[in-house]
């Protein structure tokens, strides 16, 4: 089974889908709008151009005008100016050109430099994701973007029909694509209720919603000619007819609808991107853009308001207010960084998404250990131990971000027992990072 065909399968496995087909669908739907008519062409008349005649010259101008050559040879001119003080003046022009040339191309490499170098006071260089179902591969969001761009269209040729319901959602704006479906349905669902009637087997492409919704959204055309649509032009205009017999092999309407539907985007997984710390590098707490809700000139903006905001405040706020505030800072959010520091000073770090639950924590924690089966509690500076309670609590709810360290302990024992010891997996402790 193909990745795209083992997509759909798991979409209606995790919710199942229930097609009505019937009364339930109602009328057909017309997406009819009258074309607008084409511009006149202009004419237009120009003269030729014709020189005006000129009066030849009399014996006295030619005689003039043989002197001033004369006049002009015998001058004793030079085509540039050689004395020392010029020649001088020449090569710091040129030397100063050169200088200027080795500068630009110097500071083109150092800001080249800067792009690629890690920023080294980063607590980690970013948000990282995983996608199974195109590859094994950790990457950025953006550059998963991309990817998935490409395997869609490089499946496109062998399945376009259910292919093309994933391109309309994975590579346009969420509301566009909406509104495309939305469409496309209709289309379907008229000739589905009404295959006797000719005005729903065929779109005027010219057509207003035609022209605003699908001609122009990634995917849709691909979809319409899977689903039996071919283009013609008649009358001077081009329209796509539908026809039973271009229907994709394998396909039918009702399945091609179903499809439709239960499309979405591909799903992308969070990556722990576990790192390793010693003491001195978990001094480190800056957070990369990735991890905020906002663009970095929102946040550098909200920081700026928030500043303002203190300076000015003259009276004590209340609880309410002061709730409010709490809220809306933790909102700037998306991810939140979680550190747990073992008794030997040695750190592990890992991202979680901010609605993500403490028993997910835990989770990456046990996964660690070179002991799995290992009990152990992690401890909040704030809240103290994490109990049973917490374990389906979000980091959000219990206020543990953008940034939280916890504390790992063994039940019923002291810390200090275990400074020499390792709890880690050895592969793990290959991870340190480098100062």
């Amino acid at each position: 089974m193909s990745k795209i065909k083992k997509f759909f399968t798991r979409k209606k496995e995790e919710a199942a889908f229930k097609l009505k087909i019937g009364g339930t669908l109602g009328q057909g739907h017309a997406l009819n709008a009258p074309s607008e008519p084409s511009g006149s062409q202009r004419k237009s008349n120009h003269k030729a151009y014709e020189p005006p005649k000129r009066k030849e010259l009399s014996n006295e101008a030619r005689a003039a005008a043989a002197a001033a050559l004369a006049r002009i040879e015998t001058k004793d001119t030079r085509e540039f100016n050689t004395s020392l003080a010029a020649i001088k003046a020449q090569a710091k022009r040129e030397l100063e050109a050169e200088r200027k040339i080795r500068e630009e191309k110097k500071a083109d490499e150092n800001s080249s430099e800067t792009e690629t170098r890690p920023d080294i006071t980063l607590a980690c260089q970013g948000v990282f994701f995983r996608c199974p179902m195109i590859s094994d591969e950790i990457l950025p969001k953006k550059e998963w973007k991309v990817k998935i761009k490409e395997f869609l269209y490089q499946q496109l040729e062998s399945e376009r029909a259910l292919t093309s319901c994933l391109i309309i959602q994975n590579c346009n704006t969420k509301e566009k694509a909406e509104e495309c479906v939305k469409t496309l349905i209709k289309y379907l669902e008229n000739i589905i209720n009404h295959p006797e009637e000719e005005k729903y087997l065929k779109i005027r492409m010219s057509n207003r919603i035609f022209s605003e919704k699908v001609r122009y959204i990634e995917g849709a055309l691909d979809f319409l000619i899977a689903a039996g649509f071919h283009e013609i032009e008649m009358d001077n205009e081009s329209f796509l007819i539908w026809s039973k017999d271009n229907i994709e092999e394998g396909q039918d309407l009702p399945t091609l609808l179903d499809a439709l539907k239960n499309a979405g985007p591909i799903t992308l997984e969070l990556d722990r991107n576990i790192k390793v710390l010693l003491p001195s590098q978990a001094r480190r707490v800056k957070l990369p853009d990735d991890f905020y809700r906002m663009s970095p000139e929102e946040i550098k903006r909200e920081q700026q308001m928030r500043t303002e905001a203190l300076e000015n405040a003259q009276v004590l706020k209340t609880k309410a207010m002061r709730e409010r505030e709490e809220q809306r800072v933790l909102r700037m959010y998306r991810y939140a960084l979680v550190r747990v520091k073992f008794p030997n000073g040695i750190y592990i770090q890992g991202t979680f998404n901010v609605y993500e639950k403490i028993s997910d924590i835990f989770e990456m924690v046990q996964s660690c250990l070179s002991d799995e089966t290992l009990e152990f509690n992690l401890i909040s500076s704030s809240d103290g131990r994490l109990s049973d309670e917490d374990m389906d609590k979000s980091l959000y709810d219990l206020r543990l971000i953008p940034n939280v360290v916890l504390l790992f302990s063994i039940p019923g024992q002291v810390n200090t027992n275990y400074i020499d010891t390792n709890f880690l997996k050895e592969e793990l402790l290959l991870l340190v990072q480098s100062m």
